[in-house]
């Protein structure tokens, strides 16, 4: 072995020996292993990101003999940077603040990649490389294994965790494929910048459509549930509300669906094989898993809903547990009122209807909606999405869509400038 082997060996064992050593100095803390798990998945995507943005800013390459490589990196420094980013920092820094823990990384990497000329030769410009990575790779990761371990920032870890599921399956998944067998000329990325630009839209607003069930159910999971879809960070409370309505399964059910439409768009029998493993690991294990856990934890309201939900195969109207949710709408306000005509007029499930004047004075300026769990009320324009849910399956994906971030901001904008913004009413004590 030459000088170039030992320092490749070193770049792999060094990271996995530190962080066995953290691990036995800091013993093992509750929800650590869905922290370091989340930590080293994010790093997976968004290292061979940085590798790929590498090949044409040049930061640093990686001279040598021929070795197994990802994208020009050796597979050994690939591997160690993942521990070393991904998995020690929260085994050695288990209650260090993000940004602190992070600058030591940082600092260790430029301790000693100018040290390691025999594996890389750092180019002028590598500080910059250095801040990219930083960025899309170390601090993300930090974030999401810290909160997930702190059970913090719920909103936030589940976003990142979308984000996550986003870059694995769309991601990390394609190029595996490609990496292992190289795409013809006509599949692959270069498709995608071959297409026209009007099917191109049109296509990923179809992918889209078909990730809206898994990106909403994500979302009712942190904000009814408070949990999210990692089974090591799971909700506290069964969630039977927005899409699951409809279906058990809506996360599985987008996965599958976008995978194969994925693998349509890309040409890529690889990522219709993985989506036809998923297609088993749902059915399989996750379901036999998923049933045990939900068994144990809900009891006798879980299975009440599962008699009545199928897991992919949506329901036409929503389910609804007994009790209804209230929709509150003003009878003194025209506008209100023909909301209200065009509601009642589509039988809705599991919502009454209640003049909004019969609450204490002051104390409503929009539209509200209470839901049947005592969950956190939606005013405005979303709790005309959530009103909508209770019509049908069609009805539901637009509620749906109307309630997502960004979205239910601009709808809203958009009703206040028309007149339809807040009101004052004259309400009973």
């Amino acid at each position: 072995m030459d000088f170039a082997d030992w320092e490749r060996a070193a770049a792999l064992y060094l990271p996995i020996t530190a962080a066995a050593i953290a691990r036995l100095l800091n013993g093992r803390r509750p929800r650590q292993f869905a922290a370091c798990l989340l930590g080293t998945l994010w790093t997976l995507p968004s290292l061979l990101a940085i590798q790929k943005m590498n090949l044409y800013a040049s930061w640093w390459n990686f001279p040598g003999a021929s070795t197994i490589r990802v994208y020009d990196m050796p597979l050994e420094l690939f591997l160690g940077w993942i521990i070393l980013w991904g998995l020690l920092p929260q085994l050695a820094f288990p209650t260090l603040g993000i940004l602190t823990s992070s600058a030591i990384m940082v600092a260790v990497d430029c301790l000693f990649m100018p040290r390691c000329t025999a594996i890389i030769q750092l180019n002028p410009h590598w500080l910059i490389g250095e801040l990219a990575a930083a960025l899309l790779v170390l601090l993300p990761a930090r974030a999401i294994a810290h909160w997930t371990q702190s059970n913090t920032h719920l909103r936030a870890r589940a976003a990142l965790q979308l984000l996550l599921a986003t870059a694995l399956f769309l991601y990390l998944i394609p190029e595996v494929g490609f990496i292992l067998r190289p795409p013809r000329s006509n599949a692959g990325w270069p498709i995608l910048l071959q297409m026209p630009a009007w099917r191109l839209q049109l296509v990923l607003q179809l992918i889209f459509f078909l990730a809206l069930p898994g990106i909403s159910s994500v979302i009712e999971f942190a904000n009814r549930g408070r949990g999210t879809p990692i089974p090591y960070d799971p909700p506290q409370l069964l969630v039977t509300s927005g899409i699951y309505r409809y279906v058990a399964n809506p996360m599985q059910l987008s996965c599958t669906a976008v995978m194969f439409a994925w693998s349509v768009l890309l040409h890529s029998g690889w990522v219709a094989f993985a989506a036809i493993i998923t297609v088993a690991y749902s059915a399989g294990l996750a379901e036999w898993d998923e049933r045990e856990d939900l068994q144990q934890r809900f009891g006798q309201p879980w299975q009440h809903y599962r008699a009545a939900v199928r897991n992919w195969l949506p329901r036409w109207r929503p389910y609804h547990p007994g009790k209804p949710a209230t929709l509150y709408i003003a009878r003194t306000c025209a506008p209100c009122t023909q909301i209200r005509r065009w509601v009642e007029a589509r039988h809705p499930l599991g919502l009454q209807i209640i003049d909004a004047e019969t609450l204490p004075t002051a104390s409503i300026q929009r539209m509200r909606y209470t839901p049947e769990d005592g969950s956190p009320t939606a005013e405005g324009i979303r709790a005309m999405g959530r009103a909508l849910e209770h019509l049908n399956l069609v009805w539901a994906l637009a509620g749906i869509t109307l309630r997502l971030p960004g979205i239910a901001h601009l709808a809203q904008l958009l009703m206040d400038v028309s007149g339809l913004g807040p009101r004052t009413l004259c309400t009973t004590d």
